[in-house]
């Protein structure tokens, strides 16, 4: 027990260490210092705060939806990770990087670990409204999808600011790889976005039953727009 307890403790110094010095945090990874217990610490604990939250926005259904949103969110974030990673890895070598596979993947869970951070910041707020309007359903979709559009935006900030950096060794290729991760930018966002979709519900209407998945239907995009129009008091 005291062993696992120390553990953890570990876990968290790794991902208080990314957030409170990044730039020595990256040049580490750039040495090639540590990056399994890097990788694993990061991904222990952000796999805990975005269970955190997916309990907190699969509440506005039921318990089921609770437990299975605690479930699905670290998922969705590590399995987009892990469908988008071979083709940011792949180029970078094939125009001239010499970082690793494990420091490439070190990176991208220091973006994943901080959208993390950031959903669990906004765990309270989220909360309150989940108590105080408890009907808005459309409003508080909205609201948690524009949560997590910003913490996504500051992890793809961190993950670019990284990626950054590990080019810094490497004059070949450097302008082409530059490229190519702005680029691979939004084909995370677009897998992200769609695969979302595809393991929805995340959070579930509170007068419609307990799904695990949603029939595949419509898009992410339409259904953010009839939200908007409903909140507007349109039909």
């Amino acid at each position: 027990m005291l062993q696992k307890k120390k553990q953890g403790i570990q876990h968290f110094h790794v991902l208080i260490s990314l957030l409170r010095d990044r730039q020595e945090f990256l040049e580490e990874i750039k040495q090639g210092i540590k990056l399994q217990t890097k990788a694993t610490s990061l991904f222990v604990s952000s796999s805990l705060f975005f269970a955190i939250y997916g309990v907190i926005i699969g509440s506005s259904h039921s318990f089921a939806q609770a437990i299975s949103s605690a479930v699905k969110l670290p998922i969705f974030y590590l399995l987009t990770l892990i469908i988008c990673f071979p083709t940011l890895f792949f180029f970078n070598v094939l125009f001239g990087s010499r970082s690793s596979i494990q420091q490439h993947f070190v990176v991208l869970m220091t973006s994943i670990s901080v959208i993390s951070v950031l959903l669990f910041s906004f765990a309270p707020v989220t909360l309150f409204f989940l108590i105080t309007a408890p009907q808005a359903y459309q409003f508080f979709k909205l609201l948690n999808v524009l949560i997590l559009a910003i913490a996504g935006s500051f992890g793809v900030k961190f993950l670019y600011d990284g990626m950054q950096l590990l080019s810094q060794q490497d004059d070949i290729g450097k302008a082409t790889r530059v490229a190519i991760l702005r680029s691979w930018l939004f084909l995370y966002a677009f897998v992200g976005v769609q695969l979302g979709w595809f393991l929805r519900p995340f959070f579930g209407e509170p007068n419609s039953k307990f799904e695990l998945f949603r029939k595949v239907q419509g898009n992410f995009y339409l259904d953010i727009v009839t939200a908007i129009s409903q909140i507007a008091g349109n039909k």
